[in-house]
């Protein structure tokens, strides 16, 4: 059976959270280094921007967590306290372009409270490339929501990571399947058109 093709006019690069304080150099994250996630990521942003296409690129950020969700769990994320002043800009090598949508969030998904959607849609775009850290949380919360939106999702398997393998494996054999298309970045690249 043949692959499916995307037009780059109806589809846009998501990438979730690769930004200095999540994507740091030596941070560990399975089943990929988190330097190879930010590399794929980056080579999936120059093919989007070459051809004309949609990067957004979205991070977390708070000037003082009280912004951020607190509800009561059995294990609390740990914010870290006061953050670096760059904590939150984007690794250097996703190469931000002016013409690329940038998006600030509060929470796991890139959707709720914020503008991601009325920029997609504004822009025609149908069909969504996903990649970042941490795949079963940032990338996974955001990847439910675009299917609750009705956008097709192509899942960039080896641009994402989490804090373990099995964390990984269980988001890309168990959810994205279900939701989505799961590819490699060259696969990804070679069915835009």
């Amino acid at each position: 059976m043949e692959e499916k093709k995307f037009s780059i006019k109806e589809t846009a690069l998501v990438v979730i959270d690769l930004q200095k304080g999540i994507a740091a150099a030596g941070r560990k994250t399975e089943p990929h280094e988190t330097s190879k996630v930010v590399t794929n990521a980056a080579k999936l942003a120059e093919k989007f921007r070459s051809m004309g296409g949609t990067v957004c690129l979205v991070h977390v950020s708070s000037l003082d967590g009280k912004d951020m969700l607190n509800p009561i769990v059995d294990s609390a994320p740990n914010w870290g306290g006061q953050r670096p002043a760059d904590w939150d800009e984007f690794v250097k090598e996703l190469n931000v372009q002016k013409s690329d949508i940038v998006i600030t969030k509060r929470q796991w998904g890139a959707f709720h409270g914020t503008e991601l959607d009325l920029q997609l849609r504004r822009r025609g775009i149908k069909n969504i490339v996903l990649c970042g850290i941490s795949t079963n949380i940032g990338v996974e919360s955001t990847a439910r929501e675009a299917y609750q939106h009705g956008y097709n999702q192509i899942f960039a398997e080896d641009a994402m990571a989490a804090m373990s393998k099995e964390e990984h494996d269980s988001t890309v054999k168990n959810i994205f399947p279900k939701i989505g298309l799961v590819r490699k970045t060259d696969d990804i690249i070679n069915i835009i058109y």
